[in-house]
């Protein structure tokens, strides 16, 4: 949603934009890390198919959520 316009004729995107962007790519830079941390720290512990599948995937949805918080509120402040 497009919503004010520059002297140059360029919309910029409203503050819900940015912040709601904010989030998807928090949470995209934390699952993705915490796929590749997750993973090496399940194997070496010795876990194997659904443990493993289980384990990552539920510490990987959790450590999204907060990295996309913490985006969206830092984003929030610079609106």
């Amino acid at each position: 949603m497009l919503v004010a316009e520059s002297p140059y004729g360029q919309f910029q995107p409203s503050c819900f934009y940015r912040v709601k962007m904010g989030f998807v790519m928090g949470c995209a830079v934390g699952m993705e890390a915490r796929t590749l941390f997750g993973t090496f720290s399940c194997l070496s512990m010795g876990m194997q198919g659904r443990e493993l599948m289980g384990s990552v995937g539920k510490t990987r949805m959790q450590t999204g959520g907060t990295f996309g918080a913490f985006m969206a509120i830092r984003v929030d402040i610079q609106c």
